[in-house]
């Protein structure tokens, strides 16, 4: 089976200041008309229809959703979402934390993770994985991409929030360019990751605050959210 996976940037959409131009974000105040025709020009844009994405509601936790076909609205309150359905797109929607696309192409089984501070410290990665596992997926064959995401050297926190970060996700506790305590979640979830036994796990390497073409709260708070999407092609 192929598995696809498609990460936006900020561009290509109708969003208008301070959202310009693809938010496909319905929840940061932007035009409601705007929003659903990004949805309609992502959904055409990787060849599926708008009723075959799956969105979330996501609120910085560890539930994971199972479907196995279209939902009516996004899943509540939910911050990662997994399914064996060909052609079903699974989204996150992300804005400086890091969007983990997952895919076992043998078992056809996918997930679409949001994976903040808070959701990564708390274990929704691994959550995720293990409702792959329920479906017939095996750690060694899954391919993982970390998306963009802010960056160990942008991310500045206070020490004792980095060193709990660091006790829950090893591999996390980074500096800023300065020397200021900071954080690296794609690293923690990197090591998290291999210590699962992920096989392949990969990394966009695009800071979301650097890189102006994309998202970032940090950056530009009330901005607007990127699309992770992941899908078994039908």
């Amino acid at each position: 089976m192929r598995i696809r996976r498609v990460v936006t940037t900020r561009e290509g959409g109708v969003s208008k200041p301070p959202y310009e131009s693809f938010n496909l974000g319905d929840h940061v105040g932007d035009d409601p008309a705007a929003v659903a025709a990004n949805r309609e020009r992502l959904a055409g844009g990787i060849g599926l229809g708008a009723e075959r994405l799956v969105w979330m509601e996501q609120v910085h936790g560890r539930t994971v959703g199972v479907v196995d076909g279209p939902v009516d609205g996004p899943l509540e309150a939910t911050d990662a979402v997994v399914t064996r359905e060909p052609g079903l797109g699974l989204v996150v929607l992300t804005a400086d934390c890091v969007p983990v696309l997952m895919g076992d192409p043998e078992a056809g089984v996918v997930a679409a993770v949001h994976a903040g501070r808070v959701g990564a410290r708390v274990g929704v990665v691994p959550a995720a994985l293990g409702r792959m596992v329920e479906l017939g997926a095996e750690p060694g064959r899954v391919e993982v991409l970390l998306g963009p995401a802010v960056c160990g050297q942008c991310y500045e926190v206070p020490a004792d929030m980095r060193a709990d970060v660091e006790k829950h996700l090893p591999g996390s506790a980074s500096r800023t360019r300065s020397g200021k305590p900071a954080l690296d979640l794609r690293a923690g979830l990197w090591q998290q990751l291999a210590d699962a036994g992920v096989g392949r796990i990969g990394v966009d390497p695009r800071c979301t605050v650097e890189e102006k073409s994309l998202f970032s709260h940090r950056r530009d708070p009330g901005t607007g959210r990127l699309a992770g999407v992941i899908w078994v092609e039908a």
